[in-house]
């Protein structure tokens, strides 16, 4: 799934810190730390990065020829 521009609930733009929060992520940040320092108070928001699975690297592999 590709990351959202704006958070399904509240309309909050969101889509430009993707990018941060995954590499802030794999260098070992804790997830509540990364999205308090980028602004992501409400739940609606944080749902959506949590809940988001990167699986278009995953995905193209198979693509139809």
């Amino acid at each position: 799934m590709i990351v959202p521009i704006r958070c399904f609930s509240c309309g909050k733009p969101i889509g430009h810190l993707w990018e941060d929060y995954k590499q802030r992520i794999a260098d070992g940040e804790a997830a509540k730390k990364v999205l308090d320092e980028l602004g992501l108070d409400r739940f609606c928001c944080r749902k959506a990065f949590l809940g988001q699975a990167d699986n278009l690297e995953l995905t193209s592999k198979f693509k139809k020829a």
